[in-house]
């Protein structure tokens, strides 16, 4: 339960920063930005209405991946943000609970032989993911015979399997759904390579601001608010993740 305070712990400069994570096409995860534009999305609609609840301005701060964001909440240049858990990043930042739970896969171009997950763990096969993230951590640590390439971002990864840069390119099931339709004769390989939560993040030695972030996120569970922003972006087949 949220206490009067909370908006001084969770946001102590008076306005609520929070970081997101934009990409071409938006997931549970990615907003989409056009140009200048506000963030819209899954994240950002939470966001708001957390900045709503407090009753404080909102400043979202939007990021290229989700390693930036996560460096952005470690340095306190944001106060919370959404982001995949995992050990690397639990030294960092402390985590709240999670609303949504990715599971990671390769997707392969046009032409590639590649036809299960364990063919990727291969000598000679490039796979590209995107910089200090789970996920291409997790590429690394269950094909350690590949090789593996990080960018900085989804827009670039995406050229990249338009040109045939890369064997395997490593994001999420909910991530591939929209890039798709720009990558002809591309395929998404089967099974998952990893599976985590997407968790409410703040700066660590901030107990008060977790407690808060906490209450946030499990009222936006629980009170069908998850459901109303998947909903909207439409992604009605997303499950919000079970309470804490």
């Amino acid at each position: 339960m949220l206490v009067s305070d909370d908006a001084q712990h969770l946001a102590p400069t008076g306005t609520l920063r929070a970081g997101v994570v934009a990409a071409p096409s938006g997931t549970a995860f990615f907003c989409t930005r056009k140009g200048q534009g506000d963030a819209e999305g899954v994240t950002a609609e939470l966001m708001r209405a957390f900045a709503d609840t407090l009753k404080v301005p909102l400043a979202l701060q939007v990021y290229d991946n989700s390693g930036q964001v996560t460096e952005a909440v470690a340095s306190g240049e944001c106060d919370i943000a959404f982001m995949p858990r995992d050990p690397a990043r639990e030294a960092k930042v402390d985590f709240g609970p999670s609303y949504f739970v990715i599971a990671s896969t390769y997707l392969v171009p046009a032409g590639s032989t590649i036809q299960s997950l364990d063919e990727v763990n291969r000598s000679g096969v490039r796979i590209v993911g995107i910089s200090n993230t789970t996920t291409v951590r997790s590429a690394r640590r269950t094909a350690p015979e590949a090789t593996v390439e990080e960018v900085p971002s989804v827009d670039l990864m995406t050229e990249m399997a338009r040109s045939g840069k890369g064997d395997a390119f490593a994001l999420t099931h909910d991530s591939f759904v929209g890039l798709l339709p720009g990558l002809p004769g591309a395929r998404v390989l089967p099974g998952h390579f990893q599976q985590v939560g997407v968790a409410v993040a703040v700066p660590k030695g901030r107990p008060e601001a977790l407690r808060a972030a906490t209450a946030l996120m499990e009222h936006a569970k629980q009170s069908g608010l998850v459901r109303h922003a998947f909903d909207s972006a439409g992604l009605r087949d997303a499950e919000v993740a079970p309470a804490v």
